[in-house]
C-alpha cells in the first residue's frame, strides 16, 4: 500500500503521483481513483494534482478520457517511444500528421458534443492569449487534443495520444523562435478558427480540409521558411 507522503509541498508532485502509481502495481488500461481520491491520497491542491496529471500525460504515463477516467498508459508503448523518433524525420513525422489529424478532425466534426466544443473553444482562445510560446505550444497541444477527444473514439485518441508523444521526442532543432511569444497575426490563430468553426458546422469535409491546410502551413514554416 502507498504511503501518503507527510508534506506534498515539500515533494515534487510529478515525483510523488509517478511513485503512487508504481506502488499501486498499476497495470497498462487500469483505471486511476478518481481526482477527488487522488487529491486525499497525495495530500496535493487540485490545481498542483492536475499539473501532474497534464506532466505524466505528456510523457505518455497515463491518457485521460473526458467522462470515464484517467488511465494507465501502455509501457510498451511507450518504451518504443525513442528508438521510434531516432528513425523518423522532422518531415515524416508532419506526413503522419497530415494522415492522422485531418480523418480526426472529419469524425470531430460528426461526434463531437456540446462538451467537447467547448473544449476546443477554450483551446483555441488560450492559444491567442498566451504570452510566451512555451505556453502557446501547450495550448496548442490541448487544442489538437480536444479534437481528437471530440471524435468520441477511444481508438483515434490513442493513436493521437501515441503520435503525440512520438511526435513530442522527435527534435525540431531547426526551429528557431525570434520572438518572445506569437505575433498578433501569426497563421494558426486564423487556422485554427476555421477548424473550429468547420467542427461547430457539423462540416467532417470543412474540417478535414481546414486540418489540412493548417499542417500544410506548420510544415511551410518548419521546413520550407528555415
Amino acid at each position: 500500500m502507498y504511503s501518503r507522503p507527510e508534506s506534498s509541498d515539500r515533494d515534487d508532485a510529478i515525483t510523488v503521483l509517478r511513485e503512487f502509481i508504481e506502488a499501486g502495481t498499476y497495470a497498462p488500461g487500469d483505471r486511476l481513483p478518481s481526482e477527488r481520491e487522488l487529491i486525499g491520497s497525495l495530500a496535493m491542491s487540485r490545481s498542483t494534482l492536475r499539473k501532474a496529471l497534464d506532466a505524466l500525460e505528456r510523457e505518455g504515463t497515463i491518457w485521460r478520457h473526458v467522462g470515464k477516467g484517467t488511465f494507465v498508459g501502455s509501457t510498451d508503448a511507450t518504451g518504443g517511444v525513442p528508438e521510434l523518433s531516432q528513425q523518423l524525420t522532422p518531415v515524416k513525422m508532419m506526413r503522419a500528421r497530415h494522415c492522422i489529424e485531418t480523418a480526426i478532425a472529419r469524425e470531430a466534426a460528426i461526434n463531437a458534443s456540446a462538451e467537447a466544443l467547448a473544449r476546443i473553444r477554450t483551446a483555441r482562445d488560450r492559444a491567442v492569449a498566451a504570452t510566451t510560446w512555451v505556453e502557446y505550444e501547450a495550448q496548442d497541444d490541448r487544442f489538437h487534443r480536444a479534437i481528437a477527444e471530440a471524435t468520441d473514439n477511444i481508438m483515434l485518441l490513442t493513436i493521437f495520444d501515441q503520435l503525440n508523444q512520438v511526435r513530442r521526442a522527435v527534435a525540431w532543432s531547426t526551429v528557431v523562435r525570434e520572438t518572445a511569444r506569437p505575433s498578433p497575426g501569426h497563421s494558426s490563430f486564423a487556422e485554427h478558427d476555421a477548424i473550429t468553426a468547420a467542427i461547430e458546422s457539423r462540416e467532417p469535409a470543412a474540417a478535414f480540409d481546414a486540418m489540412r491546410k493548417h499542417l500544410g502551413s506548420v510544415s511551410a514554416r518548419l521546413f520550407d521558411d528555415a
